[in-house]
């Protein structure tokens, strides 16, 4: 679990298992990475042996089997997950277990842009209601949508998204919980990591207070709440 200690609140956990403390069914997840690459894959594989069920997933897309492993698709393969917010929920090449709960209605799916999820996470950690954005507003997507024009435009109500656990990844944390991201985990987690009531980071390295490199951290430690340290798969 966590301790306190000379330099103040320490917020390691001493296991994956422990750090997801609180997550309940239903829950809603923000989570980190992209069709596989750089996700929180301990978090997740703790997230599946809990048996938690009913999950609300925000993601940047959930990805298909492959040679290597998409611990996200596992997670929805595993039946852990109802609904799938994500502007590419599967590689339609290869859908996988996505593709195949959605076509058997075992799951919901809502699309968005990337550029629209990533303002409505933004907007949900800084704690907006909503905003008005004229992408979608002559498609499909304006229908029961609210919208109002806008310099002669039209434009549809979008809501700020939030989540009761953002699952993050980063290459390098303190104690305190200040990240450091290695190049593509730079994509979602740090918008993710304001968005959440509990935001939990997945690292490599744990450093004391003072050694990380300030010039090089990305989220600081007021967004984070628990830290876990990464573990490879047996």
């Amino acid at each position: 679990m966590t301790s306190s200690s000379a330099n103040g609140l320490n917020k390691v956990y001493e296991s994956a298992e422990s750090a997801l403390t609180g997550l309940d069914d239903g829950a809603t997840l923000l989570v980190g990475g992209f069709h596989g690459h750089e996700e929180p894959e301990t978090l997740l594989r703790a997230v599946i042996a809990s048996g938690t069920k009913g999950l609300t997933v925000i993601s940047g897309g959930a990805g298909a089997p492959r040679s290597g492993r998409s611990d996200l698709h596992a997670l929805v393969e595993s039946g852990c997950v109802s609904k799938l917010i994500s502007p590419l929920p599967f590689d339609p090449r290869n859908g996988g277990a996505v593709r195949e709960k959605w076509e058997k209605g075992d799951l919901k799916l809502e699309t968005l842009p990337v550029g629209v999820l990533t303002e409505r996470i933004r907007a949900g950690g800084a704690g907006i209601g909503g905003f008005y954005l004229p992408a979608g507003a002559n498609s499909r997507f304006a229908e029961n949508a609210e919208s109002r024009e806008i310099d002669g435009r039209p434009h549809l109500l979008q809501t700020g998204l939030r989540a009761d656990f953002a699952l993050l990844r980063a290459s390098a944390a303190d104690t305190l919980g200040n990240l450091v991201y290695n190049a593509t985990q730079r994509n979602w987690n740090p918008v993710m990591a304001m968005a959440a009531r509990v935001s939990i980071a997945e690292v490599d390295d744990v450093r004391e207070p003072g050694e990380l490199d300030p010039e090089l951290v990305i989220t600081p430690a007021i967004f984070v709440q628990r830290i876990t340290v990464s573990q490879a798969e047996a």
